[in-house]
Order: C-alpha cells, then sequence, then structure tokens
C-alpha cells in the first residue's frame, strides 16, 4: 500500500482520503492542527480542526470562513479514511492529526510540547505506524527549566521594577505565548495590560474556560494613567517603537525557547530573556516520539538532521521531511529560528 501522506508543493496530502494537512497554499479540504500562521493558512474552500482551538482559529483566518469541528478523540470518515484530533499540548486547541486507513496509522503532530500547561490540554501519546514530528529545538542542548521556576523569575523582575518605578514589557507570541506567560503572573504585584494584538486571542481563552488573570486593553485607559507598577504583555515587533514611548521609564523583557542561545537576548536588545517554549525541548521530543511506538518517522522544521540521524541510531527508520512549517517564531515579524548554533 502507497504511503498515506505524501509531500506536494501545497503540503502533506492524502491521497486516500483527497484531504491536506496544515498545507501551505489553499486546497478544497484542509485538517489543520492548530492556528498558528504557518500551519493555518487562509484561502482554502473547507477546513476540519479540534473542536477546542475552533475558535481562535476563526479569530486567525476568518469568522465566515468554512470550519467544520471535531472533539478531541471522535473520528469522522472521508473516503474511507478515519480522521481524529489528539491533544498536542502547543496552544489553545492544538492538536496531532490521526489518519487511519486499512488497518495503517499515520500521526501528524504539528507543533507540540510535553510540559503541563494550565491554558491547554496536555499532549496525549497517539500509537502508529509513522509519526510526523517537528524538531524546532531537536539539539541535545535544549533543555527546558521547569515552568513553575520561569514564572517565578518574571514575576521577581517585575516585581523589582516596579519598585524601581518602572513599567514592565513582556514580549511573547500573540497566540499562545502570551497567553501562557499570563497565566503565571500574579496580579498582586500591580495592574496587567495587554497590547491590542492580544485582545481578541486572549479572549478567546477565557471564552474557553482557561483562568487567566484580570487585564485591561492599553488603548481603553485614561492618557495620564501611571504606568509605573504595571506589566504590559505585547508581541516582540512592538520593541523600539513609538508607541512604547507614552508609557515612560521601561523595562523589556522576551521570553522564548531561543533565550536559551548565547546573544539571542543581545540580538532582541531586551534587559532580559526568560527561556519559555511551547515546543518540546530535546527530551521531550524523544519521548514523545518513543511513546507512539512508531517504525517510521518523518521529521519536520527545525533542527531537523540532528534529530534524524539520532533517531537512526537509535533503529528507528527516520527521514527528513523539508516543510513551509517554521516552529518558533513571531507571526508579527516571520522570525524563525537563529542561524547561530550553541557550543
Amino acid at each position: 500500500m502507497p504511503d498515506l501522506l505524501e509531500l506536494t508543493d501545497s503540503g502533506l496530502y492524502c491521497r486516500q482520503g483527497d484531504f491536506f494537512i496544515d498545507p501551505w497554499r489553499p486546497v478544497a479540504r484542509a485538517a489543520i492542527t492548530h492556528a498558528h500562521a504557518d500551519h493555518a493558512r487562509r484561502g482554502s474552500q473547507r477546513y476540519l480542526a479540534a473542536r477546542e482551538g475552533e475558535s481562535v482559529l476563526r479569530t486567525r483566518i476568518g469568522h465566515d470562513t468554512d470550519i467544520d469541528s471535531l472533539p478531541y478523540g471522535e473520528a469522522v470518515e472521508h473516503n474511507g479514511v478515519r480522521v481524529s484530533f489528539h491533544p498536542a499540548g502547543h496552544i489553545l486547541g492544538s492538536a496531532q492529526v490521526r489518519i487511519e486507513y486499512r488497518g495503517e496509522v499515520w500521526v501528524v503532530s504539528g507543533d507540540y510540547k510535553v510540559e503541563p500547561d494550565p491554558t491547554c490540554a496536555p499532549f496525549e501519546p497517539v500509537r502508529c505506524d509513522v509519526f510526523i514530528t517537528e524538531s524546532t529545538f531537536g539539539l541535545p542542548i535544549y533543555r527546558w527549566s521547569a515552568q513553575e521556576d520561569v514564572y517565578a523569575d518574571v514575576n521577581a523582575w517585575w516585581g523589582a521594577n516596579r519598585d524601581a518605578g518602572k513599567v514592565s514589557f513582556l514580549y511573547g507570541y500573540a497566540l499562545g505565548k502570551s497567553q501562557r506567560l499570563l497565566a503565571g503572573l500574579d496580579p498582586a504585584i500591580g495592574p496587567i495590560y495587554l497590547h491590542g494584538a492580544l485582545v481578541k486571542l486572549t479572549q478567546n481563552y477565557r471564552d474557553a474556560g482557561v483562568r487567566l488573570p484580570p487585564t485591561t486593553y492599553t488603548a481603553e485607559m485614561p492618557k495620564d494613567t501611571r504606568w509605573a507598577g504595571g506589566i504590559i504583555l505585547a508581541p516582540p515587533s512592538v520593541h523600539g517603537s513609538p508607541w512604547m514611548r507614552k508609557f515612560g521609564p521601561s523595562s523589556a523583557a522576551f521570553a522564548s525557547g531561543w533565550m536559551l542561545i548565547r546573544g539571542a537576548r543581545r540580538r532582541k536588545s531586551v534587559d532580559r530573556g526568560f527561556v519559555l517554549s511551547d515546543h518540546a525541548d530535546w527530551d521531550g521530543l524523544l519521548g514523545a516520539i518513543r511513546a507512539t511506538g512508531a517504525s517510521r518517522v518523518w521529521v519536520t522544521h527545525g533542527y531537523i538532521a540532528v534529530l534524524v540521524r539520532h533517531l537512526c541510531d537509535l533503529g528507528i527508520d527516520a527521514r527528513p521531511v523539508e516543510t513551509h512549517f517554521e516552529g518558533e517564531r513571531d507571526d508579527a515579524e516571520g522570525e524563525a529560528a537563529p542561524a547561530e548554533v550553541p557550543t
């Protein structure tokens, strides 16, 4: 039997089911792992996604888009291919797409992390014959600290800025990272504000039942607001912009897995870097792959060659797959992985 998925000019295509998974060009039918821009693109005729992620997907690609959704674990059959969505632990509603045809099972992971996250359903290992994995942080040097320790560092930094009469700017990707950071902030330190790019997406999280501290949209505050002591969550693209000047003395920090790399904070020109990623680290990738029981693994977006070589050394039939997915990036700036690799 031919492979259930093939790489085409439009993306990963299931010929037996006649649909694509996370296509990068408009197609007739698209199954979507999650709402980040490199996986969910506008223009396709019909979309299928996990129900938990439908709201953020509509916010991203349009509320009038034809989107069907399924609860996690519930399957639908199309042309004899069974399709279901299973939690990926990446952002709200992120999913692994499981496809089954004549007893063979493939799983497309999209982006995922295995660390628990209060803002989304935890990663669920899915047994399969073939697993398609990301490798955004597919190097042994990437090993994350516990997120509780990161939250403690963020709150301590914010508190110190408050005591120094400064407003704090905390940069994170508008969808997923910012809401996860918000969940870890201590509102007893001071008021929490949102940049406009985060407002609708954060409301999507609240509507989905995710518990988050109270926030205020910066544009709704009076002109004579005293910002010192507060914290403003914003996308990285605002750093150094004229918009920031009205807030007075400030300190800025960026939260990303790339902050583990020597020189990344310097290139961002921020005061602090917090290592917090919504992607699996090296140990997380290997553990997730082992849990699938897959005898074949396709590796995409990230440090592909290193992970493929390691998996082959472990006796797994691994191969690189070049896609248009980009891993951890800022949707506003199109920033992908740094070229620098630490030694």
